[in-house]
């Protein structure tokens, strides 16, 4: 039986430490700060990353340079077979398209997989993934299992502050400027590869509310068949007693979840939201 390696990025929120108890690869994504390229969770820490953030720096998110991604690549083929490689989804990232062109000059050792998941979605395909690893499947399987399943999740967030969407392009500063004044908080949707506000509620408490509501329709509609198979993740870029609150909440909605994953969303994205998010994140584990 060949020997896999299962690769992913930084987006998955999954640690350099973690990927090491997991015996998995993380790809650290790059970052520019006025100018000076970091990586995230190696050269950058989500602390300094907010510091700069808040004093108004000029951050940019980037795709891992091919040099990089190859070089991880031969590291991990000097102890297995073969790579898995399941980057952030095509969707949001050209650095799946990017592998997917790379992977073509390893001869079949190397597999890209894009399940169009992000952040704590992501997370759990890579959990998946070291599931199926472990059951026994072939390379080619996995990829199957996992991109047919990608699609199986639901992400709802909201943001505190707009300026951060005006910054990255994702409203104008006509829409960050009216609902600003009117203290409009968006709920934002993530379903495989589109993002779209779906409500704009007045004020954060209506804004959980709502992301609540969404979660309770999910679970009775789009995911009624789950069963135990069925995942709730919060991801988030709060702290103290705002993280205590929201997931209290979250437990006392949905107590039939008994392990939530509590993750900060990864910089590629808290850099377009700001500090202040509050997402749910729904996902239903692959059948291994």
């Amino acid at each position: 039986m060949k020997k896999i390696a299962i690769v992913t990025d930084s987006n998955s929120g999954i640690t350099q430490k973690e990927a090491k108890e997991l015996d998995i690869y993380v790809l650290p994504m790059p970052f520019f700060v006025d100018g000076e390229m970091f990586l995230e969770g190696v050269t950058l820490t989500k602390e300094e990353f907010f510091k700069r953030l808040d004093e108004g720096a000029d951050i940019s998110t980037s795709m891992p340079s091919p040099g990089d991604v190859m070089d991880l690549w031969n590291r991990a083929l000097e102890d297995s077979d073969q790579v898995l490689h399941i980057p952030m989804s095509s969707a949001f990232s050209g650095s799946c398209e990017a592998a997917a062109m790379l992977a073509k000059d390893f001869q079949g050792k190397v597999v890209v997989v894009d399940n169009k998941r992000i952040t704590v979605t992501l997370e759990q395909a890579i959990h998946d993934a070291i599931a199926l690893r472990k059951a026994g499947k072939t390379i080619e399987e996995m990829k199957e299992t996992l991109e047919a399943s990608g699609r199986n999740f639901s992400i709802f967030m909201t943001v505190a502050d707009l300026k951060y969407l005006k910054k990255g392009g994702r409203i104008s500063a006509a829409a960050a400027t009216i609902g600003g004044m009117l203290n409009l908080k968006p709920v934002l949707s993530v379903q495989g590869d589109a993002l779209n506000a779906i409500a704009k509620k007045r004020g954060m408490t209506a804004a959980r509310r709502a992301m609540l509501n969404f979660v309770k329709e999910d679970i009775a509609q789009k995911f009624a068949n789950s069963g135990d198979k069925l995942v709730l993740s919060i991801a988030h870029t709060v702290s103290g007693s705002e993280l205590d609150g929201w997931l209290k909440e979250i437990k006392e909605h949905f107590p039939q979840f008994k392990d939530i994953v509590c993750r900060y969303v990864p910089l590629s994205i808290a850099c377009h939201c700001g500090p202040g998010l509050l997402g749910i994140g729904l996902m239903q584990k692959v059948e291994v």
